[in-house]
């Protein structure tokens, strides 16, 4: 098995080979014109993302910068907003919804290095899927670690750490992240605590 086999199987790998290097050498070259091009050409940067990424859809804008090793571990559904510094570490597969919203500075760590000192020493690490549901909103400063599941329609809140799977249909928060309540009809309501529209 190749360390990329490795690494896209769940497995413990070495990310300093040449394949897997290069791979992050060509997207740090796409990430690097992104990120520097002026603010009104949206249509290249978008052209740059479809180049990047594994699958987008139609309607995306990602605000610059932005930062991912691989970028073709990446999907995004329809009408994907993420505001500026978003970090994806995508050495397994990252699964993004539709109408998702990220807040600035959400960081996702498909990626991950063992506890014991002795095995991090000899370079090894591991990566295992992130999945984020339709219609969720991560607030600012959150990060999302490996082997993690957002269901549909959740909100977590700015700051958290997400260690463990979050149900659909809730507000949750926290660090380690934990449900705070169900997201209800009543919730339409409101734009902000009991603010109403």
């Amino acid at each position: 098995m190749t360390e990329k086999e490795k690494m896209l199987s769940g497995k413990p790998y070495k990310a300093f080979g040449d394949e897997l290097f290069q791979e992050r050498q060509f997207a740090k070259e796409i990430i690097y014109e992104f990120n520097n091009l002026p603010p009104k050409q949206v249509e290249k940067r978008n052209e740059l993302i479809r180049k990047l990424l594994g699958s987008t859809q139609d309607t995306f804008f990602i605000e610059p910068p932005f930062r991912c090793d691989y970028g073709y571990n990446i999907e995004i559904g329809q009408n994907f907003y993420s505001n500026y510094n978003l970090t994806i570490l995508d050495c397994a597969k990252v699964k993004i919804g539709n109408n998702v919203l990220l807040g600035p500075n959400v960081s996702l760590y498909a990626a991950g290095h063992p506890l014991h000192f002795e095995k991090r020493n000899e370079e090894y690490e591991y990566a295992f899927p992130i999945t984020i549901g339709d219609n969720v909103w991560i607030g600012g400063n959150v990060v999302v670690n490996a082997n993690i599941s957002i269901g549909e329609n959740t909100v977590i809140g700015s700051g958290s750490v997400v260690t463990r799977d979050i149900p659909s249909n809730v507000l949750a928060a926290g660090n380690p992240c934990k449900v705070i309540r169900e997201i209800t009809e009543e919730d339409k309501l409101y734009y902000f605590r009991k603010e109403k529209f």
